[in-house]
């Protein structure tokens, strides 16, 4: 069977780390169909748009997508193409790897964290010059899937349970509906489980990273938690996410468009092809997403390395590291 996989590279070093991910990604088989369609800045420049309708129709038609970062068009176009494949989960592992220089060496968490509404659901407005609003949106129908999904996905890896990330001691209504409603659904699936207030939580994991596992969290504040994670493990560049749906995902790293080292050949691909592993795994290639892991988990801990973990290697070298390994 074929498995159509879209690739989006986007822009800034996604130019960079999608393309080495896919050539990983050529040597697992010939079973994957690849392909290509354009978003970001770039595409908004040339076409008046961020997101072309055939790249959001890819998308979701495909059985996975590979997905790069977004400059300025960010809003414009990750969160249309989330929405296309009716993403009501994002799952964020922040692990330290050996060889890396990892400020908490015993960091080993996964957010999962909640990706259709929240302050993300978009609805802002400028009342008056002096005046905007932002309303934040929370349904028992979300935090409910999301909590489902929790509940299966540390059964399914014998995890000790989750953490519950709130702050329904100052948003009663929105959090304490979001705390309530997964808090029940773990109650009846018999799933272990605590709560934490998150900006309690965010000091903790600086502070005993190790006594955390799986943290299901609103929309924001997985985002900014999972962020926080990074510093933990030796920074952006080794956090992949999968923005899962019912039929289809879409994979990407967590650190954005670099812009900073865009196009000079050094950006660091682990965080990408660490996606790359998580989308083998959805589709249900388990031995194949385990081998790029090992691939690139071995490359960190023995390099080469790119200078964002302290070395002088670029993408292309890294890449062929990894390639080695695997083959």
């Amino acid at each position: 069977m074929t498995e159509q996989i879209a690739i989006v590279s986007g822009d800034g070093i996604g130019q960079e780390v999608v393309p080495a991910t896919r050539r990983v990604l050529e040597v697992i088989g010939p079973q994957f169909e690849f392909m290509e369609a354009d978003a970001g800045d770039a595409v908004k420049e040339e076409t008046g748009t961020a997101l072309p309708d055939g790249t959001r129709e890819l998308v979701a038609g495909a059985d996975a997508t590979l997905f790069g970062a977004a400059g300025e068009t960010a809003a414009d176009v990750i969160l249309p193409l989330r929405r296309a494949v009716d993403s009501f989960v994002n799952v964020r592992p922040a692990r330290a790897y050996p060889g890396t220089d990892a400020l908490r060496p015993e960091t080993d968490l996964v957010f999962l964290r909640e990706n259709t509404e929240g302050v993300y659901a978009g609805h802002e407005s400028r009342l008056t010059h002096d005046v905007t609003t932002l309303t934040r949106v929370v349904t028992e129908s979300a935090s409910e899937r999301l909590a489902e999904f929790a509940c299966e996905y540390v059964d399914e890896r014998d995890e000790d349970g989750f953490t519950i990330a709130h702050k329904a001691n100052v948003m009663r209504e929105t959090d304490g509906l979001f705390r309530d409603t997964v808090d029940r659904v773990a109650d009846v699936r018999g799933v272990p489980h605590d709560e934490a207030l998150m900006d309690a939580l965010a000091t903790h994991l600086c502070l005993r990273p190790e006594e955390y596992g799986v943290i299901v969290c609103p929309n924001l504040a997985g985002d900014v938690l999972s962020d926080l994670a990074a510093g933990l493990v030796g920074g952006l560049g080794l956090l992949p996410s999968a923005n899962i749906g019912p039929e289809n995902a879409l994979f990407e790293p967590v650190h954005g468009t670099a812009p900073d080292i865009a196009g000079e050949g050094v950006a660091n691909p682990c965080a990408t092809m660490f996606s790359a592993a998580m989308l083998l795994e959805y589709l249900g290639y388990d031995g194949e997403g385990q081998a790029v892991r090992d691939a690139v988990e071995s490359v960190l801990e023995n390099g080469p390395r790119t200078p964002d973990l302290g070395g002088s290697a670029g993408t292309g070298e890294v890449t062929e590291a990894v390639l080695t390994r695997l083959s």
